[in-house]
């Protein structure tokens, strides 16, 4: 958001999540559960929503929301890498392949656009699909680390704990880039919406899938984003989409079915002996 800023929108995204999440916890009854893995729950804020929100909010600056989304798309490609690499989850054929053709897309996509000439705000297109990149590999990894380390905590304490630990790790951040212009009363209803809605509630749905599907089925929930965000930016801020843009989107979303195991390639499948 323009009015507050990349550092300051993620910050008060995580900060509201919290405060909406925190008391919701304790009535629950979950304070034991948090304090036994505080530690755990705070890092996986950092990696898994302080630092990938400040890169959402910094790319949006100079990428398109439909152009941001299609990226966001290839979660599943890193998460599948990190869980081969972390948790030996090693890909089928079929996934190998999946591996290859999202990152194709990706290049694709990124050599469409991609420029380090600076816009008003002072980004580029390319800082700004690297940032989001970055976000896409942040999520991976605590998919990933969700996975080993808390499995078995409740998906609430995850939820709240990595509001919390973003929080923690923001605020110094956020203080520091306040604006200096007061941000008007529809940017503050939109960052609190964003707070409650698409973060805090949708954390908790996050971790519960993370828990019962694994880390690398959970995350092909980005599949539906570039749907939804490609149709908002075109009917709410009036984004124009590229036949090239939604053909690089559906390499990407071929690549990443196959690398999440939705579906195989048959002449990949491994023979069962007779």
């Amino acid at each position: 958001m323009v009015s507050f800023g990349p550092v300051v929108t993620a910050a008060l995204r995580v900060i509201i999540a919290s405060a909406v999440l925190l008391p919701l916890m304790l009535l629950r009854g979950h304070r034991e559960d948090f304090a036994l893995h505080w530690k755990k729950v705070l890092l996986v804020g950092v990696i898994n929503s302080a630092i990938p929100f400040v890169c959402i909010a910094f790319a949006l600056q100079s990428i398109s929301i439909g152009q941001s989304s299609v990226l966001n798309a290839t979660v599943p490609l890193f998460g599948a890498l990190i869980a081969w690499a972390w948790l030996g989850e090693r890909p089928s054929g079929s996934r190998v392949v999946g591996l290859l053709i999202g990152f194709v897309g990706i290049a694709l996509l990124a050599s469409e656009n991609a420029s380090f000439d600076t816009n008003a705000l002072g980004s580029s297109s390319a800082w700004g699909i690297a940032a989001s990149l970055l976000a896409c590999l942040c999520y991976g990894i605590a998919a990933s680390y969700t996975r080993r380390f808390l499995g078995g905590v409740p998906s609430l304490v995850s939820a709240t704990g990595s509001q919390v630990g973003a929080s923690i790790f923001l605020l110094p951040f956020c203080l520091w880039y306040w604006p200096a212009q007061a941000p008007t009363t529809q940017a503050w209803l939109a960052v609190t919406a964003l707070g409650v809605l698409c973060t805090g509630t949708a954390y908790i749905l996050y971790f519960r899938l993370i828990a019962h599907a694994g880390p690398v089925r959970a995350l092909t929930v980005t599949f539906a984003i570039p749907v939804f965000a490609i149709a908002y930016g075109v009917i709410l801020l009036g984004e124009s989409v590229t036949h090239w843009m939604l053909g690089c989107a559906l390499v990407i979303v071929l690549g990443t079915s196959l690398s999440s195991g939705l579906w195989s390639l048959p002449f990949l499948k491994p023979r069962v002996a007779d």
